[in-house]
């Protein structure tokens, strides 16, 4: 069998180098290989350092998903609650996610302690890990100019850095994609099954962390190993199969196991409509999020839109265009491009291999976020970067190479214009934030500055023959492209605080629901559970909303109120100021009736004291007030109706249950009832239960309440 020989390591000063000795690994790690040139691996730990600092700096202000927070927290409490992804330690409901971000972040808080930085440092890790493992793939192809500029595109994008200062499964998601795509790249090359088999294992690894999302680059992978794969047809048939049955074992394994486990004996599964991981998987985090239906027969909800309406120009609007947009224009010129310069190559070519992944990874990614009508947040997009930084990188050096040599007649000539569109883009998203400060104002001087000085040296240089101002040019053209990403990043990392369960970077632009912008929706500060080994807190500023949430990974003070409201989250709460869509949640109701009432911190301490060794601490209406009680009690809290209060996860039949053996005895229910199954449990518990007098929506039971 005939392989494809890796292409040529382009050397950047365009002469040749004698071959070298041998080295070791571990100084080839550090040293960079020795075709390389000296300035390469000091470039690529200077990016990898600025990633870290970006991504954990000032990492005690951090906020992160309480949602998530309180399950990691339950998790090492109960392995049972470790495994199935339970919001409680008690299991009796999940997150609206498969576990395995959780379980990452799990094995950190109980290897370490339960705080901050522990649950913040899986993210970190993957998101340094995803930078330097995209440098690796872009430069293995296209050279360490490439590789070098797709490191410091994906470490500026401003989503990127955002969601790497959070606790949400997306940093985690984007590095198994790259895994995939690093194992899909080498089957090409080599022809052999196992890497293909390893690429489908971490897109299924991808699938447990955030279900169908990871599925969206399956089109462009199969599409790329089947067209440059260097064998038979049949024999890539074949191993597209096999591939494809260890995509499935890999990702349905924990499904399996979970619906297949007697309903009695675990919890809930959070965001379903008839309690199975199935329905989460087609319904809820798969056609929902794209027709804006809440189940795969089409059920009305989950269509709150935190980007913008649906469309071609969502990436390019106020909310979601200083997020990922900056290198869209120049990216998709560069993929054009590069395709065409490649056009004559064989099939197996590995350069346009390469470019095919990539490019199919952004327009896959685009297509889906831009025209998704369910659920949608703007920290989605971050799995979009590395298409676009890859490509930049790739993309760039080929049309660089073409401007300079002067070859490939027209498309010679594409890179002023693509440096041309990049700036004058960078000018009107910073435009549309002119006045929020001096870092905008004076990163929209280098982007026009810096873009016009770049076209000009480019064009000036290929006239008169001038090959160092070509670089020069090229240089300032790729500090007027990154100028506005950097500003956006620089506030992500250095804001005091950020909205945890939505973030975003830079200035607020206003617009969509729940007001999207950088910054808003800090929480307050608390210090750990009872029982955690971290027992200091971090600081924020600022309120979430009317939610009382938390500082990441710690509970709330309890001077505001928790269960009257919550920031956004997956599934679609508002982030700030609230919309007439989730003005329900907002006033501390829910569709079901069961309502979070006034939750304060002198309540749950009333709670605490009266708990009479009752498994759950309290019932209550939705998993946003329950996790903040988790967070500041320590106790395993009831969340009756899942994150929007429609799940039917509690029935009067097990409530009754529950209260009868002694392993709950309060229920919090709104003063309005409701509609549904769960009118008939708020009439059922005021009927039967103690009002506690002191705190409003407080009810008690006993066994002998239950007849």
């Amino acid at each position: 069998m005939t392989t494809l020989a890796p292409p040529p390591n382009p050397v950047q000063d365009g002469r040749h180098r004698a071959a070298a000795p041998p080295v070791s690994r571990a100084r080839r790690l550090f040293l960079g290989a020795p075709e390389d040139p000296r300035w390469a691996r000091p470039a690529l730990w200077a990016i990898l350092l600025l990633a870290t600092a970006l991504y954990a700096w000032n990492l005690s202000s951090l906020t992160g998903n309480t949602f998530y927070d309180a399950a990691v927290y339950s998790g090492t409490k109960s392995w049972k609650a470790f495994f199935f992804g339970a919001l409680d330690s008690g299991s009796f409901i999940t997150v609206d996610k498969p576990p395995f971000a959780l379980w990452v972040m799990g094995l950190s808080a109980r290897a370490f302690g339960y705080g901050t930085w522990q649950l913040m440092l899986p993210m970190v890790a993957v998101g340094v890990g995803s930078v330097g493992l995209l440098y690796r793939l872009v430069k293995r192809d296209f050279g360490v100019v490439a590789g070098t500029v797709a490191a410091l595109v994906l470490t500026l994008t401003p989503i990127t850095v955002a969601i790497n200062r959070d606790t949400n499964p997306d940093p985690i998601l984007v590095f198994l994609m790259l895994l995939g795509a690093a194992a899909l790249l080498k089957a090409v090359r080599t022809g052999r099954l196992m890497p293909l088999v390893w690429s489908a294992v971490a897109i299924g690894f991808a699938f447990n962390t955030k279900m169908m999302q990871a599925y969206v680059v399956l089109p462009a992978f199969f599409v790329v190993y089947l067209w440059a794969a260097d064998l038979s047809l049949g024999r890539r048939v074949r191993n597209l199969a096999v591939a494809t049955a260890a995509l499935v074992v890999s990702s349905a394994w924990w499904m399996m196991i979970v619906d297949l486990i007697p309903a009695s004996s675990r919890p809930y599964i959070g965001g379903s409509t008839d309690n199975t991981v199935w329905d989460l998987v087609i319904g809820y985090n798969g056609f929902g999020r794209i027709f804006g239906a809440s189940s795969s027969v089409g059920s009305a909800g989950n269509g709150a839109s935190f980007g913008g309406s649906s469309g071609l120009y969502r990436m390019f609007n106020d909310i979601m265009g200083g997020q990922i947009s900056w290198l869209i224009p120049f990216a998709a010129i560069a993929l054009v491009g590069g395709l065409v310069l490649r056009g004559r190559a064989p099939r197996t070519d590995a350069r346009r291999a390469a470019l095919m992944l990539w490019g199919g990874w952004f327009v896959l990614h685009f297509l889906t976020f831009s025209l998704a009508e369910g659920t949608f947040h703007p920290y989605y997009v971050t799995a979009m970067a590395p298409g676009i930084a890859a490509l930049a990188g790739a993309g760039g050096v080929m049309l660089y190479k073409a401007f300079r040599e002067g070859s490939a007649a027209a498309w010679g000539w594409v890179l002023p214009a693509a440096v041309a569109a990049g700036a004058v883009w960078a000018v009107v998203l910073l435009q549309r934030v002119s006045g929020s400060g001096t870092v905008y104002t004076v990163a929209e001087l280098v982007a026009a500055l810096g873009g016009a000085l770049a076209v000009t040296g480019l064009l000036v240089g290929r006239f008169m023959k001038r090959q160092k101002l070509i670089g020069f040019a090229a240089l300032a053209a790729i500090v007027a492209l990154l100028a506005g990403p950097a500003a956006y990043s620089v506030s992500a990392a250095t804001t005091a605080s950020t909205n945890g369960t939505n973030p975003t970077a830079g200035p607020s632009t206003g617009g969509g629901m729940g007001g999207m912008g950088g910054g808003g929706g800090q929480r307050p500060s608390g210090s750990a559970p009872s029982g955690t080994k971290s027992g200091t807190a971090p600081t924020g500023s600022g309120s979430s909303g009317s939610s009382g949430g938390q500082s990441m990974g710690q509970p709330p003070t309890g001077t505001g109120s928790t269960g009257t409201g919550s920031t956004g989250t997956e599934s679609g709460s508002s982030s700030s100021s609230s919309s007439s869509s989730s003005s329900e949640s907002q006033s501390g109701r829910t569709a079901g009736g069961m309502g979070g009432g006034q939750v304060s911190s002198a309540m749950i301490t009333y709670l605490k004291k009266h708990q009479d060794d009752a498994t759950w601490l309290v019932a209550v209406a939705t998993d946003q007030t329950a996790s903040s009680i988790i967070l500041e009690s320590g106790q395993p809290v009831i969340s009756m109706g899942g994150w929007s209060g429609s799940d039917n996860a509690m029935t009067l039949a097990k409530l009754k249950s529950l209260v009868k053996s002694g392993k709950l005895h309060y229920i919090v229910v709104s003063s309005d009832g409701g509609q549904g199954t769960n009118t008939e449990i708020a009439t059922w518990v005021k009927k039967h239960g103690s009002a506690v007098s002191a705190y409003s929506g407080l009810y008690r039971l006993d066994a002998s309440d239950v007849s």
